[in-house]
């Protein structure tokens, strides 16, 4: 499928997916999620794929929000429709049994942040800028930035930064935990690469059993503890499980089959 505001790339088992609207400095809009959505359920899950970077293009931003033109005139209703379908995109990509990571790369504002929040590890280019402005909008987050950015930089910071709608640097953001590295704009996308590749080398099942544990301590009514137990449990029955303790016992390098 050729993709109007998105591109992708497929190297070395990574889909990088890079979001394409550099004139609206990739600010999110409908067909943005639909495409996105059609990336991460259709191409991101295919066997070629063991690992995704989302990024964006040009050198100012990762992505500058939603795009306010397009949701100006919204009712009620339709502004909940807008919302829930964010929301149901990004936790496709939060609960994505593949690593996912971000390269922000400039402006991460609004649904921006939100995006990069859903992913699983963050890294920064030192020029990049972090922010949750909708209260400036007279609304408020709608792609679950409330709920997400509490979870990285605890309570307080978390109102205060959603409250004033203030804008962060890259080091500020990596002080608080909001990113997990900061390098160079030339460094981002082989850095994101380097960290990829060092995870997609791990078994594959037991990486994905990771990902669905940490995501059952953030989801009400399931037990993250009973779902550790679970994905424990079932690894033993898998040949990633075999491979891995038979290489460790034979001092050699493991071979995941990923099954």
């Amino acid at each position: 499928m050729n993709y109007e505001n998105i591109l992708t790339e497929i190297k070395d088992s990574i889909l990088t997916v890079t979001l394409n609207r550099p004139k609206q400095l990739n600010a999110l809009n409908k067909a943005v999620f639909a495409e996105l959505e059609h990336i991460m359920t259709n191409l991101a899950v295919t066997d070629e794929v063991k690992g995704v970077i989302i990024t964006g293009s040009g050198e100012k931003a990762f992505a500058a929000g939603a795009d306010i033109k397009e949701f100006a005139h919204f009712n009620v209703e339709e502004g909940k429709e807008l919302s829930a379908d964010g929301q149901q995109i990004f936790k496709i990509i939060e609960t994505f049994n593949k690593p996912v990571i971000a390269a922000v790369n400039g402006f991460a504002l609004g649904g921006g942040l939100e995006l990069a929040m859903a992913c699983h590890i963050r890294l920064a280019s030192d020029n990049a800028r972090f922010g949750q402005p909708e209260v400036s909008l007279g609304v408020t987050p709608g792609y679950a930035g409330t709920q997400r950015l509490t979870q990285l930089v605890g309570k307080g910071k978390s109102l205060e930064l959603l409250m004033t709608g203030a804008m962060i640097k890259a080091d500020e953001a990596l002080n608080l935990g909001l990113v997990n590295y900061v390098v160079t704009q030339d460094e981002l996308i082989s850095k994101a690469e380097e960290l990829l590749k060092s995870v997609i080398k791990q078994s594959p099942v037991a990486v994905a059993g990771v990902i669905k544990c940490v995501d059952a301590y953030y989801t009400d009514g399931i037990d993250g503890f009973n779902t550790e137990v679970e994905e424990f449990g079932k690894c033993f029955g898998t040949e990633d499980f075999k491979e891995g303790t038979d290489a460790f016992m034979n001092k050699r390098k493991a071979d995941f089959p990923g099954k």
